[in-house]
Formats: C-alpha cells, sequence, structure tokens
C-alpha cells in the first residue's frame, strides 16, 4: 500500500482559557543524498524543521531493510523525511538554502565514498506544487555557475517511505564521531 502524502497540514487548537489559535503548519519533504546519516545531523538543526527520520524509498522492494539497499535492482535510496513548518521555512528554501549545499548535486550514484543507486541524489515530490517548485530550484542552482557540472538530482513522485532501524535513527547524535561526507558548502 502506498502512503498517502498530504504536504500541508493547518488546524485550529483551542487553548485552557477557551481562544483559538493557529495550530502550527506542518509538510513533509523526502529527500536523498547520499549516506542519511550526514543528512540528518544537519537537516534536524534546520530552523523550522520540526522533525526528522531516516529511512528507504524510491524503489519497489516492500519494507526494505538496510542490508537490502545493497542487492541490485531494488531502487531504493537512503532518504530524510522532514517534517517542517512552512511559516518558518518553506520548501523552496529547504532546498535553495539546505539540501542543494549540503551534498554534491552533480554526483551520480555517490556521495563522498559512498557509491551505488543508494546514494543518488534526489527530491522525492508529494504533489504538483512541490514537483514544480523542485525543479525551478534545481534550474535555479544548475544556472547559478557553483557546480562546474550539471545538477544531477532526480526529482520524481514519492513513493511508500520505510523507516530505517532505530540504530540509524539520530545515528551521528549517538556516534558524534561518525561518519559522515556532508557539510554545507558556499
Amino acid at each position: 500500500m502506498q502512503s498517502v502524502i498530504v504536504p500541508v497540514i493547518v488546524g485550529v487548537a483551542m487553548s485552557g482559557d477557551g481562544i483559538k489559535s493557529e495550530a502550527p503548519q506542518e509538510e513533509r519533504a523526502l529527500l536523498a543524498g547520499g549516506c542519511f546519516w550526514g543528512m540528518q545531523d544537519i537537516l534536524r538543526k534546520v530552523p523550522g524543521v520540526i522533525s526528522t527520520k531516516v529511512g528507504y524509498t524510491g524503489g519497489d522492494l516492500k519494507n526494505p531493510r538496510y542490508d537490502d539497499l545493497h542487492m541490485d535492482g531494488n531502487g531504493h535510496a537512503e532518504a530524510v523525511e522532514v517534517i517542517f513548518d512552512p511559516g518558518k521555512i518553506s520548501y523552496e528554501e529547504l532546498l535553495e538554502k539546505w539540501f542543494f549545499r549540503m551534498h554534491d548535486p552533480t554526483s551520480v550514484n555517490r556521495q563522498g565514498g559512498d557509491f551505488g543507486v543508494q546514494y543518488r541524489s534526489a527530491i522525492f515530490y508529494g504533489d504538483s506544487r512541490q514537483k514544480e517548485m523542485a525543479e525551478r530550484v534545481k534550474r535555479a542552482v544548475d544556472g547559478s555557475g557553483k557546480w562546474q557540472r550539471p545538477v544531477a538530482t532526480e526529482i520524481v513522485a514519492a513513493k511508500e517511505f520505510y523507516s530505517a532501524e532505530e540504530y540509524h535513527q539520530d545515528y551521528l547524535v549517538k556516534n558524534p564521531r561518525g561518519y559522515s561526507c556532508h557539510f554545507l558548502r558556499e
């Protein structure tokens, strides 16, 4: 069964004194750009990000586990599910100021010492609005002259997101000296 993606959720909450207040808005982004440990470590600190979770998406294998990603043909990428408040950071800002700066988007199926389709650069959009924004940001980044090669980031419809095993969640918080090839580039 494929997950239903609801990009924006808005609600009204009642305080104890009966005053209506706008509940935080939430939007979901699914991003892949190499090893999910380093991506999550940067994304969880972004102002406006509510939560992050690492997992697998983009392939056809149901309920993949980490070891499955190293087998040919499953198509999944290591990815980060980002829940953010679009009132504090827009989807476009998340892509332009963070995603496209934290990895090499010109590298096909490789980041740092990691290689394979599971380490590809991809944006998994939830609706036509996210697709349009992702394409616009990708064109801008590609045309910026900051990269010597063309941006190779895939922009594809989101498939089901499978949460990674618990030991991968917040890995670099648990293991501060762990491996990461991610850093913010100018």
